[in-house]
């Protein structure tokens, strides 16, 4: 019988075949890894160790971010509240709950709850939350009326290239500072939200950075 393929076709289909299959596996990993909704992250909403409705707390009693997330302005990063804070309040409001056995205890023991991560941008991405919120980024661009959420999800892709598109277009984004924690506010009428935009963009001087090494450092 007559060789069908040379020698160097059967190295190559090998090689082939290898790729194909490393590419397989390659595929199914990153699949695997990345397609939970921790990662896909919109919709994503895990129970957490003591239901916190921000609908009831921030909707309809009209507390601050800034109770909770006091460093918000400061820091880097948003904080999530101790048990102190929440006892603040509840020492006197429901002291007896059995719904906030887990936040007493707590409080009593010193060690913090466990909290479920909603919000996570990858190790390599630096976001710094005192600079958008000084500059008239409002919590809602990013994390979506969590002041109507019963239980607070992954409202925004927050994935790069909607980055991007909130940098090439910061009016879209950005209100008095007065009314950042201010999650329903709109423009006055007659105005629209490119138009208030623009102006804070301008008196700010804002230019937000497109280049890589904006947020990959």
């Amino acid at each position: 019988m007559p060789q069908v393929f040379t020698p160097s076709a059967d190295v190559w289909l090998g090689r082939i075949f290898l790729s194909l299959v490393l590419g397989g596996a390659l595929l199914v990993t990153c699949v695997y890894y990345y397609g939970p909704p921790e990662y896909t992250r919109v919709g994503y909403a895990p129970s957490q160790p003591v239901a916190f409705s921000h609908a009831q707390h921030v909707g309809q009693l009209g507390m601050s971010c800034l109770y909770c997330h006091t460093n918000v302005e400061q820091s880097p990063h948003a904080n999530v509240p101790t048990s102190q804070t929440c006892m603040n309040c509840h020492t006197a409001i429901k002291a007896t709950s059995p719904l906030l056995t887990l936040v007493r205890e707590s409080y009593s023991n010193g060690n913090p709850l466990a909290w479920e991560r909603i919000h996570q941008v990858p190790d390599y991405v630096q976001f710094n939350h005192s600079v958008h919120v000084n500059r008239g980024v409002s919590c809602v661009s990013c994390h979506g009326k969590v002041n109507e959420m019963t239980v607070v999800r992954h409202d925004k892709p927050l994935s790069m290239g909607w980055c991007l598109d909130c940098h090439r277009h910061p009016e879209q984004n950005l209100r008095p500072n007065e009314h950042v924690y201010q999650l329903d506010w709109k423009p006055l009428l007659g105005q629209t939200q490119s138009e208030v935009g623009k102006q804070i963009q301008q008196q700010y001087g804002i230019k937000a950075p497109v280049e890589c090494s904006a947020c990959h450092r």
